[in-house]
């Protein structure tokens, strides 16, 4: 698959504004990101994102950003991450993350197996390790789990080995419905069920825990939804936004009557638990 790399400057570059910036391209189809000492680089498939989506994005922001872009060579991508990005990550002490071609890394009670291929979801961003850490707080022995947005399915793969009873994950990108049948096979999973597709899949569908990693906008819009198919007493964590968006979140889930349980924060990133 080919890439294109957008890359960013700007004024004034500091990392408030870089977060902020990421935060806002995380609505858009980018599937990586990475910073220099100049510039925040990110990253997608051709075709998937458009100057005018950036753009339109790039007119949220409050400060000066400037941006190019760069078609990638076609080249081998887990050799890539292997060298600059993706090392073997220790979450809670508990669940290890790593590649198939990591060879060397830490012993842990779990260990998930994931092919990155510029996917988001090796755990390494922090929305992505604030879920894990609170999947690990949650007994889900026997649990019926909703992953949307599921990216690599590596949040729906841990649900299974926490002992899940079953897995349902969705996202709109193919990409990441391919990626999430191919980890689920990596690490031995077989009550993990892949779609294609967005909240509409759901129907009737009733689950005990939902996992909602996604972004601000997508979460308000179907957060109504997902309420609807949460089992009374049921568990929805959602993240993929920034703190300054926490109040919104807030506010719509007590609308619909769900009971804050924990928020975690990292690095200005946010994930609730609500009831």
């Amino acid at each position: 698959m080919k890439y294109t790399k957008a890359i960013f400057s700007l004024s004034p570059d500091n990392e408030t504004n870089r977060e902020i910036l990421v935060a806002y391209l995380s609505q858009l189809d980018f599937e990586s990101f990475d910073e220099t000492t100049d510039e925040v680089n990110a990253f997608f498939p051709v075709d998937k994102v458009t100057t005018n989506d950036i753009r339109a994005c790039l007119s949220e922001v409050s400060f000066q950003v400037d941006f190019s872009e760069e078609e990638m060579p076609d080249i081998n991508w887990n050799e890539e991450w292997e060298k600059n990005y993706f090392q073997p990550l220790l979450i809670n002490n508990q669940v290890l993350i790593r590649a198939p071609f990591h060879k060397e890394y830490p012993k842990a009670q779990y260990e998930i197996v994931i092919e990155p291929n510029m996917a988001f979801g090796t755990g390494n961003h922090e929305t992505t390790s604030l879920m894990m850490e609170h999947l690990s707080e949650i007994n889900l022995e026997g649990q019926t789990v909703l992953d949307m947005g599921c990216g690599t399915g590596i949040l729906g793969i841990y649900a299974s080995m926490l002992g899940a009873e079953s897995v349902t994950a969705i996202d709109i990108d193919n990409w990441s419905f391919e990626a999430t049948v191919e980890n689920s096979r990596l690490n031995g999973i077989s009550n993990l069920e892949a779609s294609i597709g967005d909240a509409q899949l759901l129907g009737e569908r009733r689950f005990d825990v939902i996992l909602a990693n996604i972004q601000k906008n997508i979460i308000l819009q179907d957060i109504e939804k997902y309420v609807s198919v949460l089992n009374e007493g049921g568990l929805l964590l959602v993240s993929g936004f920034y703190e300054n968006d926490l109040e919104d979140i807030l506010g719509r889930a007590s609308e619909l009557l769900l009971t804050k349980i924990e928020i975690k924060e990292r690095n200005k990133w946010i994930a609730c638990a609500f009831q």
